[in-house]
């Protein structure tokens, strides 16, 4: 994985040198080897593969690059590529953040202009490239990670208590927060100017959606097959390529764009000897289909037992996404077979319509065209008030539909919430709770839905699922692993061609009713199997409540884990002992989620001495 790193201001406290050997040391602890770039003068530093990753300098301004930044049509971070990373320089410092307008591709980038007496960093627009950082009065730090940032001898470790609570609600810690007090990360599609002292975060792009009428849909379908097959040859280039197949629509469609346009695809599937979760036959009717080289690798719970400490580790901050694990043992697969860099169809879903809840979410709206006198004075009066609704199962249906769509969009997005649902007092502690704002994630919501309000209902949901579905969880869950395994990563589906083509979209497109991504499986259907149209999603979704409750081994992690938790102030005892003694068992597809969210939260406290 590349990483930037760098300090501006203040004085020079350790070599730059000595601070990036330190940096490696944390962002390799695995043992793998680290190339250097050089460091700057105490000013900038820049450590990752080789091929993902350059510095430029020219009178005495230096440009850091990570990624795959394309400016011009060309890529920054490759070699030959000198003439055209100089002239996006100029671009920039006379431009400023401006000039991130016409760059595109996945990246993360810090400019610094003694000149101007000004820094620059910047992520790309959906934030596959994270950047964190922090300020203390004339000292800027920020790197990549927060481990490579907390590198550095002044850096405040102080864990956030609400980010502690935001983690338990998200299964993440959202952005901009992190989990160190004092530390932020930088949102998607946005920059932060530092200039004598002061210090901005600025955004230079934002999703927007048309609601324009449909054009011939012939037309429409051919133009897009073309731009995702453009896109993923532009994905591939340059390496050793292979791509993640789950069986699904986003992965299968890469796949064969992958052998469209190149000759050769090289798929890597994750399958679970678990009834429900196993969908390695759609995977394989996929490679059949298309004429990949195919190789599979099937998990099982002493995988899950031996890799979760070591995992939860390697994220810098608690990532409570179970898919992770799968996800690190096919890249891994794929990575022992000389693959370089891996394809992901992430953004498919969020682009195009294709998540379940967007359907729920539809059927729940129906509820608030019924006239605002009918719901309040008799509907919810009648069926959320009396106690005979919690006896009759129709009406118990009817009552759940309406907690349910009853709230606005987007606090209703959230209905489904595991913390919601088991409630915060009786999960947490009195005293953290006392520390926290639990209407901050609901908050954190409104400010994601804030500039979509006007929109469709399904652009809406797609507007908040770029923040939260992708930036902050699907991105760093990929590209966190491939980093493990020694594979660079790429996504066609977020492809800038292919993120304006989805703004255009109309509406209906995306989803008409309740079905889902309705002009993309129509603008394929003769490209993919009829099978994997039809199929439900489910991707490497792992039966981690099952194993939890079933296998010995990660019964004992499990219970070692939260027997580490208890003490430490955050969950009340009583429920860790109730979660691991009763629940669990009773229903492990629910209560699982939420051991594994706490199982994660010790692993990773205990892998930074917390």
């Amino acid at each position: 994985m590349s990483a930037l790193f760098g300090w501006v201001g203040g004085a020079q406290i350790a070599r730059a040198e000595d601070l990036l050997q330190r940096m490696a040391a944390v962002a390799h602890a695995d043992g793998q080897a680290t190339a250097f770039a050089s460091a700057v003068d105490g000013a900038l530093g820049v450590v990752g593969r080789s091929e993902t990753r350059t510095l430029i300098e020219h009178d005495r301004a230096r440009l850091a690059l990570v990624g795959h930044p394309r400016y011009k049509g060309h890529c920054l971070t490759v070699p030959g590529s000198q003439p055209q990373a100089l002239a996006f320089l100029a671009r920039l410092r006379a431009e400023g953040a401006a000039a991130l307008r016409d760059l595109g591709g996945d990246f993360a980038l810090a400019l610094h202009d003694p000149a101007a007496e000004r820094t620059l960093l910047a992520i790309d627009r959906i934030g596959v490239h994270p950047l964190s950082y922090q300020q203390r009065g004339g000292l800027l730090t920020f790197g990549s990670t927060l481990d490579t940032l907390l590198c550095h001898p002044q850096a405040t470790r102080e864990l956030s208590d609400q980010a502690l609570y935001d983690y338990l609600f998200f299964h993440v810690v959202a952005g901009p927060g992190t989990i160190y007090r004092d530390s932020w990360r930088l949102p998607a599609g946005c920059a932060l100017s530092f200039e004598r002292g002061n210090l901005k975060v600025l955004p230079y792009w934002q999703m927007s959606f048309s609601e324009a009428a449909a054009g011939d849909p012939s037309v429409s379908g051919k133009r897009f097959v073309d731009t995702l097959q453009q896109a993923t040859a532009t994905a591939a280039a340059g390496s050793e390529c292979g791509t993640f197949l789950s069986g699904g629509t986003d992965s299968s469609t890469i796949a064969g764009m992958l052998k469209r346009a190149t000759g050769r695809a090289r798929t890597y599937s994750i399958g679970f000897e678990e009834g429900g979760y196993d969908e390695m036959e759609y995977a394989r009717l996929a490679s059949r289909h298309f004429g990949t080289e195919h190789h599979e690798y099937y998990v099982k719970p002493s995988d899950v037992r031996d890799a979760a400490p070591r995992i939860a580790g390697v994220y810098d901050q608690p990532f409570g996404n179970a898919s992770a694990i799968p996800t690190y043992f096919c890249a891994r697969l794929a990575r022992a077979d000389g693959i370089e860099r891996l394809l992901g169809g992430d953004g498919g879903d969020e682009l195009f319509g294709g998540n379940a809840r967007y359907g729920k979410q539809t059927l729940l709206a129906q509820y608030h065209r019924l006239p605002g006198a009918l719901r309040s004075s008799v509907l919810e009066p009648l069926l959320l008030r009396g106690e005979f609704t919690r006896r009759a199962p129709l009406v118990r249906k009817l009552r759940s539909y309406i907690e349910q769509a009853r709230p606005p969009m987007p606090q209703r997005y959230e209905s489904y919430n595991l913390l919601d649902h088991l409630q915060a007092p009786r999960v947490l502690t009195a005293e953290f709770l006392a520390r926290v704002d639990a209407d901050v994630p609901h908050r954190l919501l409104r400010d994601a839905h804030a500039p979509y309000r006007d929109a469709s209902l399904v652009n809406q949901m797609l507007g908040i699922d770029l923040r939260f579905t992708l930036a902050d969880n699907d991105l760093p869950k990929v590209t966190r692993m491939c980093a493990l395994a020694g594979a660079d990563v790429a996504f066609p589906m977020l492809d800038d061609d292919v993120v304006a083509f989805s703004g255009a979209l109309p509406s209906r497109d995306k989803l008409r009713g309740t079905q889902l991504r309705p002009f993309f499986k129509e603008s394929l259907s003769d490209f993919l199997p009829p099978q994997i149209i039809a199929k439900k999603k489910h991707g490497f979704g792992l039966p981690v409540g099952e194993w939890l409750a079933r296998d010995p081994g990660l019964g004992e992690l499990a219970r070692d884990s939260l027997a580490w938790l208890k003490p430490r102030g955050i969950v009340r005892p009583e429920f860790v002992d109730e979660l691991g003694g009763t629940l669990l068992h009773q229903h492990p597809g629910y209560y699982g989620n939420m051991v594994w969210l706490l199982v994660i939260l010790s692993l990773w406290m205990q892998s930074r001495a917390l």
